[in-house]
């Protein structure tokens, strides 16, 4: 594998006021997708606000390639519909991954990433120290539709391995 640096998961946990694509509600699904890898989520029927608390894993070989969210909305008879898409950076994640926290208090916040024009973010994201893994929680605004957001969460997967060379 070519420069591997790690596992990320993705917790995608849930859609908060997904748009409506069948008659009165959506059967969302969420594809995430990094370089060549795509994932997918499973269908929630007929829910604009879907929980779906599933872990999704990319393997990490350039911190600098954007991770790119769609949602659909199943079809069975058609094509499926998009339901907006949203994009987010892992590098302040990695960078925070490569930091040395041994020893701090779980829960600190080792980084803040605003909302800005660049990211899809809807809130003040903090990447966290917590119970020795680096995690960070994102509502991510969906684009190029008229209403949604995307909760997820991000946490790094450390093979032993590979830690000592980081």
């Amino acid at each position: 594998m070519e420069n591997f640096i790690g596992l990320l998961r993705i917790r995608v946990k849930r859609g908060v006021n997904l748009a409506v694509r069948d008659v009165r509600s959506s059967d969302p699904y969420v594809v995430v997708k990094m370089g060549k890898q795509r994932l997918k989520t499973r269908v929630i029927k007929k829910d604009v606000n879907p929980e779906w608390n599933e872990d999704l894993t990319l393997s990490v070989t350039e911190p600098d390639r954007p991770i790119k969210l769609t949602v659909y909305d199943h079809d069975t008879f058609s094509k499926d519909d998009k339901m907006g898409e949203a994009e987010f950076e892992i590098r302040p994640f990695i960078e925070a991954v490569h930091m040395k926290l041994e020893g701090l208090p779980s829960g600190t916040v080792i980084r803040r990433v605003n909302p800005c024009r660049q990211n899809c973010l809807a809130d003040e994201s903090c990447i966290t120290y917590s119970e020795g893994k680096i995690v960070q929680d994102l509502v991510l605004r969906l684009r190029n539709v008229e209403c949604g957001e995307v909760e997820i969460q991000l946490e790094w997967i450390r093979i032993p391995s590979t830690s000592r060379s980081l």
